[in-house]
């Protein structure tokens, strides 16, 4: 890892930072008044009264819809609204009068045109009150207002993540690190490509501590390192306690344009002691993979054949922040693009450290480049304790030589007995 350049972060750009207390803003609620119809400003407007009793009719008179009209008007006349009643029923039977009487009745009970609109904003901003942050007085995580507020809670929440993005109301870390959109965006485009096409199976990732600093060492291959983003995703998902996993990616990483931003948005950072420590003296778990390009651009016949981890910087990073060092065994990342043969002359034009020839690519253009669903397995192995040792033992080269040459055969080991174990390369 000492060998590596070192890009200063200070010169590049940076994404507009958050305040502490102000990563996440609360939804408030506000009133608005809003025109009623003529029914119910009639209704809202009157108090209901008593109504007028009517007389129990005597034989030989009429009770048709006559009379009933003149009871509604009748009604309706001593709630508020004198001199109209009688004749209002008789004329318009069951029009103005009853129309006036249920309005007034919707208006003084808060019915469907007064309340239901009102209720159904209310549902909208506690919604997203409550997926903007804890204690915002929202509703329950994963609850909503009623069956049907699923749709509401993600466009709420979709709403505030965008509004925040916009506003610059969101945080990074030094290093460049979004754990917002990490979480929201990026996890959620490569999850499917972990749960779906490559179906990840994942071991032992309890073995990474729930609190503190850990390196995780794990093995390198497939040409294109997608096995430190699934890696990554297995150690967000599974992890009891739900830890972030920070990659060390090589410098090639962030000087191509694009990959550069999204590898810092991401967690991912240079492969050098100083950024190692940074991290691990902050807690984080942190992820290393020493082969490098020799391992990722290694041919196919030399799969999980793991090649020389480095002088061992990785061990003496760790010795110094006392982290505990997780061995990481990877199954399946071989296969993804079987390298055959590599073209150094077009990897010298492009500045790459190799070019890979595989049976698709780059014979079938942009197709060739996807990769065989294979069947993958992480597992992450015994940690290896490090806090024991003095002080000076990061400088004891024959200690981090042993400690260098356990990790490599712990992983190698386990990399031969999750192959015999393995039924298929695809199932």
């Amino acid at each position: 890892m000492a060998d590596a350049k070192v890009i200063p972060f200070g010169e590049e750009p940076r994404a507009r930072r958050g305040s502490a207390g102000g990563r996440r803003t609360h939804a408030k609620d506000s009133a608005a008044k809003r025109p009623q119809g003529p029914g119910q400003a009639q209704g809202a407007g009157r108090k209901p009264g008593p109504l007028v009793p009517v007389p129990e009719p005597e034989p030989g008179v009429d009770t048709g819809a006559g009379a009933a009209d003149e009871a509604v008007g009748v009604g309706v006349g001593a709630e508020g609204a004198p001199g109209r009643g009688v004749r209002d029923g008789q004329d318009a039977g069951d029009g103005r009068g009853a129309r006036e009487a249920r309005d007034g009745a919707s208006g003084a009970s808060g019915g469907p045109s007064a309340s239901g609109e009102s209720a159904a904003a209310a549902a909208v901003l506690e919604a997203a009150a409550a997926l903007e942050g804890p204690g915002a007085g929202g509703l329950p995580a994963g609850r909503g207002p009623d069956d049907g507020s699923g749709w509401e809670r993600r466009l709420a929440g979709g709403l505030a993540f965008l509004r925040r993005r916009l506003t610059g109301d969101y945080e990074v870390d030094e290093f460049g690190y979004d754990e917002e959109l990490t979480d929201q965006v990026l996890m959620s485009l490569i999850r499917p490509l972990y749960e779906n096409y490559f179906r990840v199976e994942v071991k032992g990732v309890e073995n990474i501590p729930s609190e503190g600093p850990a390196l995780v060492v794990a093995n390198h291959s497939g040409t294109l390192p997608m096995d430190g983003l699934m890696m990554q995703v297995a150690v967000h998902d599974h992890h009891p306690a739900e830890r972030h996993l920070r990659l060390l990616a090589a410098d090639l990483v962030f000087v191509l344009p694009v990959v550069n931003e999204l590898a810092r948005k991401a967690g991912h950072t240079l492969a050098c002691t100083e950024d190692a420590e940074a991290l691990l003296g902050r807690g984080e778990v942190v992820g290393v993979m020493p082969e490098g390009f020799k391992g990722l651009g290694k041919p196919f016949g030399e799969r999980y054949k793991l090649q020389r981890f480095g002088r061992g910087g990785f061990v003496s990073t760790a010795l110094r922040a006392g982290a505990p060092i997780v061995p990481c065994s990877i199954v399946g990342a071989e296969e993804i693009y079987p390298m055959i043969g590599n073209s150094r002359t077009l990897a010298r034009l492009l500045g790459l450290p190799y070019f890979p020839l595989t049976p698709t690519f780059p014979w079938l253009g942009p197709l060739g480049a996807l990769p065989l669903p294979t069947k993958w397995t992480i597992q992450f192995g015994e940690p290896i304790a490090t806090d024991g040792y003095p002080p000076e033992a990061a400088e004891d080269p024959v200690l981090m030589f042993n400690l260098t040459d356990q990790v490599r055969e712990q992983i190698q080991h386990t990399l031969y007995k999750l192959l015999v174990q393995r039924r298929s390369v695809f199932f």
